[in-house]
C-alpha cells in the first residue's frame, strides 16, 4: 500500500473545516440561544458556550466587538475572526467562512420567528442577515 501524504493532508484539512468552533456568549436563562447552538452543532460546528450573568459585562462584549446597537441580539458568537450576532443561519456562517469578506461580522437583527432557534411550528417571518464593518457600512448578506 502506497502512502499518499497529499491525500492525508486533504482529509485532515476537510475534517478540520467541519469542526470549526463557535464561541457563544449568552445569558444562562436564554433558551433560544441554546436552540441556536444546537442548530449550529447539527450543521457541523462545535459550540463552546460562555455564560454571562451580568448585563453590563454582556453589553461590553457587544461594544468591544463593534456590534451596532440596532443589530444587537440575545447572544454574541465568535468564529474564526468574525462576530455572529443573534440567530444567523449556519449556511450563512459557512458562506462567510468560505468567502472571507472584509467585515466584522453578521447579524440577524431582532429575533425573527422562524430563524434558527426561534422556530414556532410552521410560522416564519421574512428576515435579513446583515453585514457590518469597521467603516460602519451595513449591507444585506442574505434574505430568508
Amino acid at each position: 500500500m502506497k502512502f499518499n501524504l497529499f491525500a492525508l493532508v486533504l482529509l485532515f484539512t476537510s475534517t478540520s473545516a467541519l469542526a470549526t468552533t463557535i464561541t457563544m456568549y449568552k445569558s444562562p436563562t436564554c433558551g433560544c440561544c441554546s436552540q441556536w447552538a444546537k442548530k449550529m452543532e447539527d450543521s457541523g460546528f462545535t459550540v463552546d458556550t460562555v455564560m454571562i450573568n451580568n448585563d453590563r459585562e454582556f453589553y461590553k462584549i457587544k461594544q468591544d466587538h463593534k456590534i451596532p446597537m440596532e443589530y444587537m441580539s440575545c447572544h454574541t458568537a465568535l468564529v474564526d475572526g468574525y462576530v455572529i450576532e443573534g440567530h444567523v443561519p449556519a449556511d450563512d456562517i459557512k458562506r462567510l467562512l468560505k468567502e472571507r469578506p472584509n467585515i466584522i461580522g453578521l447579524s440577524t437583527p431582532g429575533m425573527p420567528v422562524g430563524s434558527p432557534g426561534m422556530e414556532q411550528g410552521d410560522e416564519k417571518e421574512a428576515y435579513s442577515v446583515m453585514t457590518f464593518d469597521a467603516q460602519d457600512k451595513r449591507t444585506v448578506y442574505s434574505s430568508h
